[in-house]
């Protein structure tokens, strides 16, 4: 069960960026992992650019998330997919995009397809070295956001 919570809160993330964000838009404002110590283990910002880098790469791999991230310019994602997990962990970014609500709006996405984006972010941090316990404190703020990603 934690496991598929894990797996919306990523794919909530990931859709977070799809939809550009109005100019009037207001910020969203995340809760945040109050040790510094995960925002160290994920490598900073720096370090948490990397890791969207290998997440877009997992998620074009996949057949279940590939028909949301592969031929297209996924730029504007990452972009705010980093300012969301930079807010998460502490790192003194602001997120720009749209909630997710709106952004996962009409998209259809499905249980099965939430949980292999949560999987392809596991497999970025595996890659990245990134400690289990770290992985889990951003996991479980990322995690109720699938209330809003899942279409019902």
């Amino acid at each position: 069960m934690i496991h598929k919570m894990i797996l919306g809160a990523v794919v909530a993330l990931a859709a977070a960026a799809i939809v550009p964000v109005s100019a009037q838009q207001a910020t969203v404002v995340y809760p945040t992992v109050s040790s510094p110590r995960v925002l160290e283990d994920f490598g900073g910002v720096e370090g948490i650019r990397a890791l969207m880098e290998d997440f877009e790469r997992e998620l074009i791999a996949s057949p279940a998330t590939r028909p949301f991230f592969a031929n297209r310019d996924n730029t504007a994602l990452k972009a705010r997919l980093v300012e969301q997990v930079c807010q998460i962990l502490g790192g003194g970014c602001s997120y720009t995009g749209r909630t997710m609500a709106e952004s996962h709006a009409g998209m259809g996405v499905t249980e099965a397809q939430f949980y292999a984006l949560v999987e392809a972010l596991q497999a970025a941090m595996d890659r990245r070295r990134i400690p289990f316990t770290s992985q889990n404190r951003l996991l479980a703020v990322l995690a109720p956001m699938h209330r809003d990603i899942i279409a019902r």
